[in-house]
């Protein structure tokens, strides 16, 4: 049995990714610096687009139990959530 070609996915996965990023840089460039938050916020939240589409793509957990793909995704949010609190509080409580 001959494995199906792979390559209409993987260019799709290809331009997702490029898209982001993309998007990252023109927010990277574009926003002032005086909306740092801002920016943080959606850094983090295209990172976490990201990283919920390689999961599912790379992992293969797009063809799992969506209860798997929950299990390992919220996990993930929660710690980057966590990380970036962090990173505020820690910024706040340096400048007081």
């Amino acid at each position: 049995m001959v494995a199906k070609p792979q390559t209409k996915a993987i260019w799709k996965t290809f331009w997702i990714l490029l898209i982001i990023t993309v998007l990252e840089f023109v927010v990277a460039f574009s926003l002032p610096h005086h909306y740092h938050i801002l920016k943080v916020a959606i850094f983090v939240g295209m990172t976490l687009i990201k990283a919920a589409y390689i999961m599912g793509d790379f992992m293969h957990l797009s063809q799992e139990t969506k209860g798997l793909f929950w299990t390992i995704l919220v996990p993930i949010v929660f710690i980057a959530w966590l990380v970036l609190a962090l990173l505020l509080e820690g910024g706040f409580i340096s400048t007081y």
